[in-house]
């Protein structure tokens, strides 16, 4: 992939949900429920403070995380489709 977050982004592969069935009843796209979770796949410097500083982020390559529901922007590169986060937009490390 030939994404380089800036500053204080965190691009995040989306973990896939599987189709959604309740009562034999095949959901569509649209009614789903909007996936939260993925896997850090780059992550920017960080954040520069007003005095020049750089304050580094909390995530790195390879965390699965869990994002706001409707933070982010989805980009598709190549075949993948990923989202671009502001490290804000992450509320948790799912893990070890």
């Amino acid at each position: 992939m030939n994404l380089r977050p800036l500053e204080d982004r965190v691009i995040v592969r989306v973990k896939e949900e599987a189709e959604q069935i309740q009562g034999g009843i095949v959901l569509p796209e649209s009614a789903a429920k909007k996936p939260q979770e993925g896997e850090v796949l780059a992550v920017g410097p960080g954040k520069t403070t007003d005095d020049g500083k750089v304050v580094p982020l909390d995530v790195q390559v390879g965390d699965r995380v869990v994002f706001a529901k409707y933070g982010g922007t989805e980009v598709k590169v190549g075949e993948d489709e990923v989202m671009i986060l502001r490290a804000d937009d992450i509320l948790a490390v799912i893990g070890d």
